[in-house]
């Protein structure tokens, strides 16, 4: 365990925590990967699938700010990741509405 991560029941884990590794399921799939943060979505949708734990970064109790922070360039950077993934894709095509879709999420405009 790094002093930067601990482990979190999922019933104590929150909105917004990210994760320090990757969440998997029984068979070793990956259900989230490391640096995913926790929707409302996510968390139920992990309780279904009988999730017991996981492993969030440890914050500092009172920076909030750093942490929002964080979140921001974190997710800036799935944003640019995913421009990049669909660059060649034309407005106009069905892959368009997928990036679209995507990026709402990824702005937690909804799951």
């Amino acid at each position: 365990m790094s002093a930067g991560e601990r482990a979190v029941p999922l019933e104590q884990a929150r909105e917004g925590a990210i994760l320090s590794r990757a969440l998997r399921d029984a068979s070793g799939t990956v259900l989230l990967a490391q640096g995913a943060v926790l929707t409302a979505a996510s968390l139920a949708a992990l309780r279904r699938r009988g999730v017991k734990d996981c492993w969030i970064v440890a914050a500092p109790p009172h920076d909030g700010a750093a942490e929002q922070a964080q979140l921001e360039a974190m997710r800036q950077r799935q944003l640019a990741r995913l421009a990049v993934l669909f660059r060649a894709t034309p407005a106009d095509a069905p892959g368009a509405g997928l990036l679209a879709l995507l990026q709402r999420y990824r702005q937690g405009d909804g799951a």
